[in-house]
């Protein structure tokens, strides 16, 4: 007899959301119950991304507060303007944390263009160098700006302690540079929808060891439950569409895909949730 959780989902484990917002209040307002879900859906670990400063600061405070997650401090696109020499402080001292696990989510967004470009480009640069510095991971955010991101951030690659190209929206064609980096892209739940060919041939062509599943909850729910609010229990769904278009037992890609979270991130197998 299967095992169905409270919404229908068949639980799968391990999985790890590798990207998720629970400071937000869509989540934090019942984190609790949705951490609950999440356990019961076969997640053991996830972490949670800031996007400036006071969502950096409240990612790391949940993080102390749970077992099993983890979080992630930078500046998003969208607030490059704020960069300074006070704040790259701040961050780093944010960064050297043990509970956070990776710089980001950072890079470049031209899709919304809420900041100048060239400002974009300045913050990004900025905080890829004292990622080096901190010998951290880096989680990317690159949204219509793959030939710019890729152009600065072959600069870097080398010195990185790895590189994850967060909701990968890119064709085949851009993943191979990525893979060629020595970056691993990360799945979400538009992977489950319809028009998703070009994102389906990356999935179907990249490396098992070099993919990560995400949620971006609480944004992006997968079928079924396009259009509401994504949580991290939802990242199963995600999974499961992976494996199938890989050819692969659900099983097989939720341990393949743990592996790599904890490699890239260094997360420590002993704290789950």
């Amino acid at each position: 007899m299967k095992i169905v959780s409270h919404n229908g989902t068949i639980p799968l484990t391990p999985l790890i959301d590798t990207h998720v917002h629970l400071d937000f209040p869509e989540l934090s307002t019942d984190l609790g119950a949705v951490i609950q879900r999440a356990r019961d859906a076969g997640v053991v670990q996830m972490i949670t991304i800031g996007i400036d400063e006071e969502t950096s600061r409240k990612a790391l405070q949940i993080a102390h507060a749970h077992s099993g997650v983890f979080s992630a401090v930078g500046l998003h696109p969208h607030e490059a303007r704020s960069l300074d020499a006070d704040s790259v402080r701040r961050f780093q001292d944010l960064a050297r944390d043990p509970k956070v696990v990776a710089v980001g989510e950072i890079g470049l967004d031209y899709y919304r263009d809420r900041q100048p470009r060239e400002t974009q480009r300045r913050c990004f640069r900025q905080q890829l160098e004292w990622a080096v510095e901190l010998r951290k991971p880096v989680v990317f955010h690159v949204r219509d700006a793959h030939a710019d991101f890729l152009e600065i951030v072959r600069d870097y690659a080398a010195s990185l302690d790895g590189g994850i190209l967060h909701c990968f929206s890119g064709d085949w064609t851009i993943a191979r540079r990525c893979l060629d980096l020595g970056f691993m892209l990360s799945i979400p739940g538009t992977i489950t929808f319809p028009k998703s060919e070009a994102q389906r041939e990356v999935v179907r062509k990249a490396p098992a060891e070099r993919i990560l599943v995400e949620t971006d909850a609480p944004f992006l729910a997968p079928v079924p439950f396009r259009g509401k609010v994504n949580e991290p229990s939802y990242v199963v769904h995600t999974a499961r569409k992976v494996a199938e278009l890989r050819g692969m037992a659900p099983e097989e890609l939720a341990l393949q895909t743990t592996a790599n979270a904890r490699r890239v991130f260094g997360l420590p197998s002993e704290e789950i949730l």
